[in-house]
């Protein structure tokens, strides 16, 4: 038995999520805008409350890598690595791509597909990677604008499922690509992040408390006011 606590914050998708290896037992998640400050420890207790399971209980704390929003994964890295060091409990760091792949994966029957997630980066821009059915990386991690040029390379591979938040808008210029498939509704959350984060707890593959970071993929810019 083992409880295991995720934090999901690379989006505007504020989730908590607990399980009992891979059953997920408590669970809350919020997208109203980026509401982590106000809400991710409130979740935390609330999944606690719900499962009848204290702090102390919990046998590690898996937390969203990203790429996705700076402030997101700040808040979310902070919390998941506090209480790894006040529960003295490990640190799990969970690929946000590679686990919304493993969701999409579990919606389709043939090994036959590449899987492509898109995170939503604003304006015409989406994180993204490829996939196989086994999870192997056949395109890493990238900040993409989408554009007819910038999908070509899409057009010589086989059939190709895209999925995620940043789909939708990408989806009039996807469907120009021969044998594209849609799934819908697959969304960064904690309960994607489960099976990923077990596999990783059974394997010990735990990350430094002490300098875990999150991946920003894109470098963080930011500007003084001028008085």
């Amino acid at each position: 038995m083992a409880f295991l606590l995720h934090i999901e914050s690379s989006s505007t998708v504020c989730s908590v999520a607990l399980s009992d290896n891979l059953e997920v037992i408590a669970f809350r998640e919020l997208n109203n805008g980026y509401t982590h400050a106000e809400n991710m420890h409130v979740f935390i207790n609330d999944v606690l409350r719900d499962a009848g399971i204290k702090p102390s209980q919990l046998s590690a704390v898996s937390v969203s890598s990203g790429p996705g929003s700076y402030t997101g994964l700040r808040i979310g890295f902070s919390t998941a690595k506090g209480l790894a060091y006040a529960l003295h409990i490990p640190l799990i760091i969970v690929d946000t791509l590679k686990a919304l792949a493993g969701v999409a994966i579990g919606h389709q029957s043939t090994a036959e597909c590449l899987y492509c997630p898109m995170m939503d980066a604003r304006r015409m821009e989406v994180y993204t990677a490829l996939y196989t059915h086994e999870l192997e990386a056949i395109k890493l991690p990238q900040a993409l604008v989408l554009t007819e040029e910038s999908i070509a390379g899409f057009a010589n591979l086989k059939p190709i499922c895209f999925f995620g938040d940043g789909m939708p808008k990408g989806r009039a210029l996807l469907e120009s690509i021969p044998h594209a498939r849609f799934t819908e509704d697959i969304t960064a959350g904690a309960k994607a992040m489960v099976a990923m984060a077990y596999s990783q707890y059974t394997a010990q593959d735990f990350a430094d408390v002490a300098y875990a970071e999150p991946f920003y993929l894109k470098e963080f810019f930011f500007t003084v006011s001028k008085k």
